[in-house]
This record gives structure tokens, C-alpha cells and sequence, in this order.
């Protein structure tokens, strides 16, 4: 530890799930890292919709991660764990965490930290590693993304749908959003987006075949889940990779098993929290290699929404899910 590091901190934390409310502040130890791991002292924590999820009682950390919601720091380097030579105290760094973001400091697996560069802000850095090992391992590896390709996301103006429109531009794809009213598709055209669809004024599926003049897209990016897979089904062209993140909508759907083999569709998805650390790490390799290089030289930012102070978590939560924000909602510690 750096010299006169305290022993205890300040982080969020919830004794029984509930509403926005009941995220309140609480005092507990300093984590102390372990091997391989690092200590951040947080400067920003990204919010996601899985940390509503977790403050709903309906998604539990995995074993052995903090019970304190927060799934993405930046800040600085304190403190290393045995055998950490990847990093030095007083490095600026953003990472993927499994939990305790929402606290003054954070356990990091070395192996999920990615460098922050001197042009990328630190509460930009807190909003880049969630959506972007989701969008990066979901896209591109589950989805086989490639250069030339149509993708309808779901979500548009979402954390994940900015992130996912950004990288799927840099690459080459064609992409198609929907979003929920005019004032959302209009900023998600300026985010990049080719073309938009407002899903409460017209039907999605219609739109994507006049936009695609019959054929379809070659990916769904889907959040929803529930009814919309039978819909996102007959938006894919022939070959076509329907890749779920989230079950917004309900876990549960109905589809015509023979429509998925004559057109030879391909039904995947994936969950990141509860992943190994090697896989993590693995993944981490991958972005630093093919999507960093993009960080910094300054083609891709996170499209960032609202800061709140860290002790204001809750209002943080209620903007989430109340749907207005557009991008990312960070917490300032």
C-alpha cells in the first residue's frame, strides 16, 4: 500500500434488495489484494444494468466476488498482489471488475486492467470496460461480426447499444437500432447509427425489411428476449447469428424450430459476470489487441449520459431505470 492509505473506506452497499433507496452508504475495510489482483483507489465506477438487477434480489455476485454492487472502476494503482509485475503503484488504469466498484477502493484483477491513455478522461475510462467485453466477446466472437455485414441492436441509446453502434462502424457493419421515441433515434444517427427505428411508432420487423429491401440482417444484438425472439427471427437473413445479453422481456420464448433450420439460423448468448478468470483474461487480451489501439488514438469514446457523486447511487439507479439516459451513467467517489 501507498503511504497513508486508510484501513477503512466509504462504499455503497444494501442490506435487503428493494428500490433505488435502498443503496446506501456504509464504512467497511480496505480490501487487500491478493495474487494477481491489484488495488484501485476508484476515481469513477460505471453503472449497469446489472447492478439494478443485483439491488433487485435477482442477481447475486458470483462466489467469492464483493457483495458491493459495481462492475467497472478507473482510477489508480495502490497496492499490488504477489506476483503482480504487469502494473506499478500510481499507474492510471480502468477494469473490469466482478464487484465492489460502487466504493473509494477496488479489487482488480491484473488481467482485466487496461491501460488508461493520457487522452481518455478517468470517468470516460470507468464507462468503457462493461459494455466493451460484452460487445466485444457478444458481437464479434459469439456473433462472428464481420466487415460489410447488416446488425440490428436492440437498445440503441443504451450503455451496451452506443458501445455495440461505435464498434460495429469501426469494423465495417452496417447498423440498424431501435430505440423508444424520435428525440432517442435522432441521437443515436449522431452516435453513428445508418439507420433507426422508433419500435413504439412503427413495427421493427417491417422497417428492417424495407431498410435491408427483403434480405434481412446478418446479426441480431438482443436485451429483450421474451417476444421479441420470434420478431428478431424474422428480421435475419439466411445464416444469420442471433446473439442474447440480457432478458429484459422475459426469459422465456417461443420460435419455430423449422424456420431456425431452413434458413440455418444460429440462437446464442452469454452472461459475463459469472465467467472464469481465465476466460476474462483471455478476453481482455483480445480488446487490447484489436480494440484498444482504437481507445488510444481517440476513434472510440463511450457516449457518457449523467456523474453523480458515489453517495448518490440511488438517484444514479432511478435514472437508469427510469430510461431516459442516453449512454453511460458513471459515480464520481
Amino acid at each position: 500500500m501507498l503511504a497513508n492509505s486508510p484501513t477503512m473506506m466509504t462504499a455503497i452497499g444494501f442490506e435487503a434488495p428493494g428500490g433505488p433507496e435502498v443503496l446506501q452508504p456504509v464504512t467497511v475495510p480496505v480490501p487487500v489484494p491478493g495474487a494477481g489482483e491489484v488495488l484501485v483507489k476508484v476515481a469513477f465506477a460505471g453503472v449497469n444494468r446489472p447492478d439494478v438487477v443485483q439491488r433487485q434480489g435477482k442477481y447475486p455476485p458470483p462466489p467469492g466476488a464483493s457483495p458491493l454492487p459495481g462492475l467497472e472502476v478507473s482510477g489508480q494503482v495502490v497496492a499490488l498482489g504477489e506476483g503482480v509485475t504487469e502494473l506499478a503503484p500510481g499507474q492510471k488504469v480502468c477494469a473490469l471488475v466482478a464487484g465492489g466498484g460502487y466504493a473509494e477502493y477496488c479489487i482488480a484483477k491484473v488481467s482485466t486492467c487496461l491501460p488508461v491513455p493520457d487522452s481518455l478522461a478517468l470517468d470516460e475510462a470507468a464507462a468503457l470496460p462493461e459494455t466493451l467485453f460484452t460487445v466485444w466477446h457478444n458481437v464479434f466472437e459469439r456473433g462472428w461480426a464481420r466487415e460489410g455485414e447488416t446488425i440490428l441492436i436492440h437498445g440503441g441509446t443504451s450503455g451496451i447499444g452506443t458501445m455495440a453502434t461505435m464498434l460495429c462502424r469501426q469494423f465495417g457493419l452496417t447498423v440498424i437500432v431501435t430505440c423508444g421515441s424520435p428525440d432517442k433515434c435522432a441521437r443515436a444517427l449522431e452516435i453513428g447509427a445508418d439507420h433507426a427505428i422508433d419500435y413504439k411508432a412503427a413495427d421493427f420487423v417491417e422497417e428492417v425489411a424495407r431498410i435491408t429491401e427483403g434480405r434481412g440482417v446478418d446479426l441480431v444484438l438482443d436485451m429483450i428476449a421474451g417476444d421479441y425472439v420470434a420478431r428478431n427471427l424474422k428480421c435475419l437473413a439466411p445464416d444469420g447469428r442471433h446473439v442474447t445479453i440480457a432478458v429484459q422481456g422475459g426469459a422465456k420464448a417461443e420460435i419455430n424450430m423449422a424456420v431456425v433450420m431452413a434458413r440455418r439460423y444460429t440462437l446464442t448468448g452469454s452472461t459475463l459476470r459469472p465467467r472464469t478468470d481465465s476466460f476474462k483474461a483471455l478476453l481482455a487480451q483480445e480488446i487490447r489487441a484489436n480494440a484498444w489501439p482504437l481507445v488510444e488514438e481517440g476513434a472510440l469514446r463511450p457516449v457518457m449520459d449523467t456523474r453523480f457523486p458515489l453517495r448518490e447511487a440511488a438517484a444514479a439507479h432511478a435514472r437508469m431505470e427510469a430510461g431516459d439516459h442516453v449512454g453511460k451513467i458513471v459515480l464520481e467517489v
